[in-house]
């Protein structure tokens, strides 16, 4: 081998390292590739066979890159990724490339997903072959199911890598689940399919969370709140781990393979190399809700499944900030938290905390009142949670002198500026008295509904219940539903994250009992 093609293998294969780990027959290989590429026949030019040869080299060449080997290698997996999955990963791209070379020149691999005639496929040994949509916290635990039932998973990921929400949920610690008590745990989650995620949290709830993440290397601890965290308090180290472990099982992830629709026994990809049309034995589709589109979860999907006659409840924000339209007066308190209040709306009442904003109001306290407030249910806050109404009506009968109503408010109750600043802003103009008394424990707050669907931290809506046997489409058996494709809702702290998980491992294990 010439020096310029000894420079060329280093530059695809990753040099040394890749050599070592993988060794002499990946190697001839690349070699071969590497000759086609740079080494000139005689005869034909570049190619040796004429134009068609050399478009159809070409068009392989184009492959190489569309696997985006250097680029992966580069920004992905060096961050997300340790080294021997780092060099792993080098030969699944590799090997990709290769094959996009051969089908360019017309020879012999074929992918066993992309059977003919429609007709779902098994590999030698009669292992049969599954198919994952979305590579969330849901996609990925439903491929780990699937890969020690014993199926061949190939999974593929519309982005170019992997749990881009789960990364996002990372920067504010990473809530992977709560530790609280069974019964209120679950009477968290609503929805029409609410009843299926409640038995696969019931299932594997808070409890198995903690032990699967120690389980990858990752130990936890629990706050004062009752939310658990890893220690690392980001999501990184826990992917790297968990893509890891599933890479030892044998799991294909394919990036930038977005799902396009069905097609006629199988589901059609827009990939780097082109359109593709897997025919898997059976699916598990964890494609997300509508929200944080950029991260990869739009919806997108929801129209091909109802030409399928598959019943979807429609796409609502849940967990979203309040919209309100402030007066001039409350720009000095935009960023300022309110960290005493009782919220309710509806069914729900909480005492929580959220946060004043240009926009509105934002927190986990009125993310929790979502749902009531969606559906019309008025929300008044009470801002003294401590003092009965009566107690607070003392307080107000004090002599006041000759200060204003605001500075006695603040005096007597206590009121920092922010929880002050809402009762100017909402309650004007302000009674006396005993009917002080009561707007401060039930104060209206006029809003003008829910942020936007994208901007919600999750969504309500998706695969109705009424369409689903278990986890499985009943209009389109073989095909599986996880996460939050699902129709159910559930507030941020630790409930979602584990709502994603179970359901990602039902969904899996239904799946690898309908094969068989």
């Amino acid at each position: 081998m010439d020096r310029r093609s000894e420079r060329a293998f280093h530059y695809h294969a990753g040099g040394e390292l890749f050599r070592q780990r993988f060794g002499q027959a990946l190697r001839g290989t690349v070699l071969g590739l590497v000759r086609d590429r740079y080494q000139p026949r005689a005869g034909g030019g570049r190619g040796g066979g004429g134009q068609a040869r050399f478009r159809a080299r070409r068009a392989g060449r184009a492959g190489l890159r569309a696997h985006g080997i250097r680029r992966v290698r580069d920004r992905f997996h060096a961050r997300i990724l340790g080294e021997r999955d780092r060099r792993r990963a080098q030969q699944v791209h590799l090997q990709g490339a290769v094959r996009d070379l051969e089908r360019a020149e017309g020879r012999g691999h074929r992918d066993p997903l992309s059977a003919p005639g429609g007709r779902a496929e098994r590999r030698p040994g009669g292992v049969s072959v599954a198919l994952v949509i979305g590579a969330g916290p849901a996609g990925l635990m439903a491929a780990g199911a699937l890969a020690r039932a014993g199926r061949r998973v190939v999974v593929a990921e519309a982005k170019p890598s992997v749990g881009r929400k789960l990364l996002m949920a990372g920067k504010s610690g990473l809530n992977l689940t709560k530790d609280e008590g069974q019964e209120r745990f679950l009477a968290a989650y609503a929805g029409s399919t609410a009843g299926l995620v409640r038995a696969a949290v019931a299932r594997f709830g808070p409890a198995a969370v903690r032990d699967w993440a120690e389980a990858l290397g990752q130990p936890v601890f629990t706050g004062s709140s009752g939310r658990v965290f890893p220690e690392a308090m980001k999501a990184s180290p826990l992917l790297r781990a968990w893509l890891g472990d599933l890479a030892a099982q044998g799991v294909e992830i394919r990036t930038r393979w977005r799902w396009a629709g069905f097609a006629e026994g199988g589901f059609v990809f827009d990939t780097p190399a082109g359109q593709e049309v897997l025919h898997p034995e059976v699916t598990v589709l964890a494609l997300g809700g509508a929200s944080w589109a950029r991260l990869g979860s739009d919806g997108a999907w929801a129209p091909w499944l109802a030409a399928q006659g598959v019943a979807l409840a429609p796409f609502a924000p849940a967990n979203a900030g309040l919209v309100v339209d402030w007066s001039e007066h409350m720009a000095r308190h935009f960023g300022a938290p309110v960290k005493v209040a009782r919220l309710t709306a509806g069914d729900v009442v909480l005492r929580g905390e959220f946060v004043i904003s240009a926009r509105g109001l934002e927190g986990s306290a009125i993310y929790a009142v979502s749902r009531p407030v969606r559906e019309g249910a008025a929300l008044w806050l009470d801002l003294c949670p401590d003092w009965t109404e009566a107690e607070v009506a003392a307080r107000l009968a004090r002599p006041r002198g000759g200060a204003t109503v605001a500075t006695h408010l603040r005096k007597v109750l206590k009121l920092d500026p922010a929880r002050l600043a809402l009762v100017m802003e909402f309650g004007r103009p302000l009674p006396e008295g005993a009917a002080l008394a009561a707007l401060v424990k039930h104060l209206p707050v006029r809003h003008a509904g829910l942020r936007p669907l994208d901007e919600a931290i999750s969504t309500a809506g998706g695969v109705a219940a009424a369409a689903l046997d278990g986890y499985m489409l009943k209009a389109r058996p073989g095909v599986f539903v996880a996460g939050e494709m699902l129709d159910w809702e559930a507030p941020t702290g630790g409930y979602l994250l584990t709502g994603c998980l179970a359901t990602g491992l039902a969904a899996g294990a239904a799946a690898a009992g309908w094969t068989g």
